[in-house]
């Protein structure tokens, strides 16, 4: 099984990075093959919204563009047999680099054409808040909202907060077992 993880975070050692190797770790462990890749670092723009009724190609034809990271990032998406997708939580929100990717996603993914590789896709989202965590929550179900909006199958969607990190970490690590062992075609599903 390989699997994609997207992470908002610029951060390689902060908590969000934590809670994203914590998953790639359990997943690794389950016997998946982990790439995670840290969208910050990665050239996305933000969505221009072509033409003068807010959309363009994307809604046409089901592509982008831009001519920047996002393609090559898609293509690895509908690539990978599961993805997660992992963002820092800024005003009760994802973070910019996050959202920057997911806005033209979902934007793509409104053209059949698009769906392909991703519709059905199982997904995990993890929302790390620091300070005093309460945005944690909002921002797990907005992005529940997006990723089901572009079509995945969000299995699960995790609130951590900086006061409950280091029990999260478990839990992001069992969840990262659990996600190889509940997207393998064909294998008995375990108990973890």
């Amino acid at each position: 099984m390989a699997s994609i993880v997207l992470c908002g975070s610029r951060n390689r050692e902060g908590q969000t990075a934590r809670a994203a190797a914590a998953l790639a770790s359990g997943a690794a462990e389950a016997g998946g093959a982990v790439r995670t890749v840290y969208l910050p670092e990665a050239d996305i723009q933000r969505c221009r919204q072509c033409d003068a009724d807010g959309w363009g190609l994307c809604r046409r034809e089901g592509r982008c563009i831009i001519e920047d990271s996002f393609e090559d990032l898609v293509s690895d998406l509908r690539a990978a047999d599961c993805a997660v997708f992992v963002t820092p939580v800024y005003f009760g929100e994802l973070s910019e680099g996050l959202r920057a990717f997911l806005d033209r996603l979902r934007r793509i993914t409104r053209h059949d054409a698009a769906q392909a590789g991703i519709a059905g896709k199982p997904a995990i989202a993890v929302c790390v808040a620091g300070g005093g965590g309460g945005g944690a929550p909002a921002c797990a179900a907005e992005i529940t909202r997006i990723l089901g909006t572009c079509g995945f199958d969000v299995l699960d969607s995790v609130p951590v907060r900086r006061q409950n990190l280091e029990m999260k970490l478990q839990v992001l690590e069992i969840t990262g077992r659990w996600l190889m062992d509940a997207t393998s075609p064909g294998e008995p599903k375990a108990e973890v």
